[in-house]
């Protein structure tokens, strides 16, 4: 068995100011073994964004980590300095951003950028630098590399850019790829592409990934396990076949009863009741009490623990930790 490259262990983050502190993240517990691909997926404002910014050190301003561990390859990264992040990023951990027009800088040329990341974390030259980066940009398939090599950002297709992206990520050779919603804005047919290039590349150099996304149908393609996630909790994890065929959490059941079915096309699309209630909205209980159909009292005052169901089966919610109580809501 693959020893485990990264655990996240009781991980918690908080928005501070002056007036008040903020919990976004409650205690975020997993880990990834080599070559491993842990999908994690979830709603807007669930939190899954925010754990990869945490792997990375990238937190955005007022954001910090309260608590818990981030141990990379047996390191905690919650006790290092900023410079010691900056020999981290690039070269054992690596992220590919949601939109790519924004990761990159418009005012270089996009040969560059990828040969940048070669030049801070590899003992090569400017020269050297140049041939490996024509080298990745071939393996991602970008077409007249040398061509391009010279172009900038604003003259390339969005796929062409997150082919980009994703040369830049794995020029180092990273232990740890981390993909943020990489296919969001691309069209489905790109989208397929850019999936297959991670999963060629993934073999390639045996890093293991954290693919954070949305789309469940996405997951289903790319992930080994996932981690579904609401309102900055890990509701249920499981691997990914057995999580999409047998869901447990409520949230969960909602999001696989959301997926449109060419079958049932003369009904209406199924959408869970309710929002997911913001950072100050959220209460002392279970994040999802206000939209589940399963609620009673106790889901108000209590957070459910994380226990395992079946094996590596893990579930959030009080209908398991308790499963001879009378719920409301059941039929």
């Amino acid at each position: 068995m693959k020893s485990e490259l990264l655990e996240v262990r009781d991980l918690k983050v908080a928005f501070t100011s002056r007036k008040a502190s903020l919990p976004a993240l409650q205690n975020i517990s997993f880990a990834l073994r080599e070559g491993e691909v842990l999908g994690i997926v979830g709603e807007s404002g669930c939190g899954k964004s925010l754990t990869s910014l945490s792997v990375m050190g990238l937190l955005p301003k007022g954001a910090e980590v309260t608590g818990g561990e981030i141990v990379l390859a047996g390191k905690n990264l919650c006790e290092f300095s900023a410079e010691e992040w900056c020999k981290v990023r690039g070269k054992q951990a690596a992220m590919i951003f949601q939109d790519p027009m924004t990761a990159l800088n418009p005012l270089v040329p996009i040969g560059w950028q990828i040969a940048e990341t070669a030049m801070v974390h590899m003992p090569v030259s400017r020269k050297e630098a140049h041939r490996l980066a024509l080298d990745m940009m071939e393996r991602v398939g970008l077409p007249r590399a040398e061509q391009l090599f010279r172009e900038y950002p604003h003259q390339l297709s969005g796929g062409m850019r997150q082919r980009v992206m994703i040369a830049m990520a794995l020029i180092c050779k990273p232990q740890l790829l981390i993909a943020d919603e990489p296919t969001t804005a691309l069209d489905v047919t790109i989208q397929a592409q850019i999936l297959s290039l991670l999963q060629v590349m993934k073999e390639e150099t045996g890093a293991a990934m954290l693919f954070i996304s949305h789309d469940l149908g996405v997951i289903r393609e790319i992930s080994d396990r996932v981690m579904v996630m609401y309102a900055g909790y890990v509701v249920e994890e499981a691997p990914v076949k057995e999580l999409l065929n047998d869901p447990k959490h409520p949230y969960t059941v909602g999001l696989m009863k959301s997926i449109p079915d060419i079958e049932r096309k003369d009904k209406p699309l199924y959408t869970i009741p309710g929002r997911v209630p913001s950072l100050a909205e959220r209460g002392e209980g279970c994040p999802f009490t206000s939209r589940c159909p399963h609620a009673e009292s106790l889901c108000l005052t209590h957070v459910p623990p994380l226990t395992e169901q079946t094996a590596n089966h893990f579930v959030r919610c009080h209908l398991y930790t308790n499963p001879g109580r009378d719920w409301e809501g059941d039929e």
